[in-house]
């Protein structure tokens, strides 16, 4: 199964466009997509507006493919689910986002082993013709390792130490 996630703060209709008219012309019925408040309705996959966190977390870990908006929680959530994924930025010249941060996400994430970053629908539906040849990084750990926690604690735990300026500040009282 193929999972398309868009998020679901704004529209998206050139991405689900662009995979509803892949999965049509592949006759692919295994496509599935949570496509937000999109005014394009899919003809093709099976799709809604917003799902569940428990349900939408069920399909990323069935999937064998995420296509997704260049969001963080996508990107992580592939990533420590050992999932290909394929991007595509939103782009705020369109209208689709309010910047372009995302195009600077995909730009830092592009190296990754997994992470497959399309300019645009065509690099998109070029990727989801190699679907099955994908490969995913390995999976990431959720948990960091007990040396960092321990510290990270200790650092917490430790009253911090006033500042010149704090402590020439309390002289001047």
């Amino acid at each position: 199964m193929i999972l398309l996630s868009v998020g679901t703060q704004l529209p998206f209709d050139r991405l689900v466009r662009a995979v509803d008219d892949w999965a049509l012309a592949t006759a692919r019925d295994d496509v599935v997509g949570q496509i937000g408040p999109s005014s394009y309705r899919p003809q093709t996959i099976r799709a809604f507006d917003f799902l569940d966190h428990g349900r939408f977390r069920a399909l990323q870990a069935d999937c064998s493919l995420m296509v997704s908006h260049a969001g963080m929680g996508s990107i992580i959530t592939a990533m420590e689910l050992g999932k290909p994924i394929i991007l595509l930025a939103r782009d705020h010249r369109l209208g689709e986002h309010r910047n372009a941060h995302q195009t600077s996400t995909i730009r830092h994430f592009a190296q990754l082993p997994g992470v497959y970053a399309a300019r645009d629908t065509a690099e998109v539906v070029a990727l989801l013709d190699r679907a099955d040849t994908l490969l995913a990084r390995p999976s990431a750990s959720t948990s960091a390792p007990p040396e960092f926690t321990e510290r990270l604690a200790d650092w917490l735990h430790t009253p911090s130490r006033p500042t010149l300026l704090q402590r020439i500040a309390r002289r001047l009282r």
